[in-house]
């Protein structure tokens, strides 16, 4: 299951998660009136279309290809259905919740995935390092739920069940358009950037959530301040975080990249801690050094492997 993972890779994903941890702050700073659902819409989609925007030459390309547009087509699926869970998600359970089992539970789909297609077992070192930060989000989790029920609090964290099972449906999408990217780039003319494959995606999976951003998100409108932040999403945790992700899965598999990017969750409740007010437990703050540790684990073992076979 392992490719050779380069210090680039490593890198881009480092600055695609830390982008992706502000999004559920910063959508918990727009007003009340914008819904989830709007607030998906214009991230991904938006984004989306800026994507295909800067790659339109490529992405068309990928298109026209047979092999790279099927599997285009198939992660446009989990770009469609990801912003639509992953931030009504949020918004029910909380933002430390919502990241932690949209993202969490990502490396467990991507693993699957991989082995029911392409009957790619997971190695021992990649199963320790995701246990391990598995076990971490878990841990946080357990530890905003039990918040949550201590304090019976409305609005966010009101609703964390049902936020977790919308979180799950986030992480299964995110794996789903992980692997189909990963798949495209491998069937895609080798001279082609990453970018493009990406622009294709993302530029399908654009068309309905922009249909629905014109349906639903006019109070997006209504403030300078919610078009900023609006602006933000669209262009850091979408347009710049997506072509780093597109750059890394040159060099790593589906589940690996989702490994790392387990950094996004971490970030994600640190930022909830810090500026949106939640709590966090003792026990909360273990499951983060689990996370860390995880990571960690993962890229140190990758890189003293690679220089013992280059050895």
């Amino acid at each position: 299951m392992e490719r050779r993972t380069g210090g680039a890779a490593v890198l881009a994903l480092v600055a695609a998660s830390l982008l992706w941890g502000t999004t559920g702050t910063a959508a918990s700073l727009l007003p009340a009136e914008v819904s989830p659902l709007a607030t998906g819409a214009a991230t991904m989609g938006v984004g989306g279309a800026l994507l295909f925007l800067v790659t339109a030459r490529g992405a068309v390309a990928v298109l026209r290809e047979r092999e790279p547009r099927r599997w285009a087509l198939i992660g446009a699926v989990g770009v469609v259905a990801y912003p639509l869970t992953f931030y009504p998600g949020m918004h029910l359970a909380g933002v430390a919740i919502g990241n932690v089992v949209a993202l969490g539970s990502g490396p467990l789909f991507a693993a699957l995935l991989e082995w029911m297609l392409e009957r790619r077992r997971p190695t021992a070192r990649w199963a320790a390092s995701t246990v391990l930060a598995i076990a971490g989000i878990a841990l946080l989790g357990a530890s905003r739920l039990a918040e949550a029920g201590h304090r019976q609090e409305s609005g966010a964290g009101e609703q964390p069940l049902a936020g977790i099972g919308l979180a799950l449906v986030a992480g299964l999408a995110y794996a789903l358009y992980s692997y189909a990217s990963t798949r495209a780039l491998a069937v895609v003319d080798a001279g082609r950037p990453s970018r493009d494959v990406m622009g294709a995606m993302f530029g399908v999976g654009a068309i309905p959530l922009l249909v629905l951003l014109a349906a639903i998100g006019a109070p997006l409108l209504h403030e300078a301040s919610s078009i900023g932040i609006a602006a933000y999403l669209a262009i850091g945790p979408m347009l710049v975080a997506y072509l780093l992700f597109g750059i890394a899965l040159r060099r790593v598999s589906s589940s690996t990249a989702t490994t790392i990017t387990l950094l996004e969750p971490v970030v994600a409740t640190v930022l909830a801690v810090t500026v949106v007010g939640e709590r966090l437990s003792p026990l909360g703050w273990v499951g983060m050094a689990c996370v860390l540790a995880g990571l960690v684990l993962l890229v140190t073992a990758r890189r003293g492997s690679g220089a013992a076979r280059r050895a």
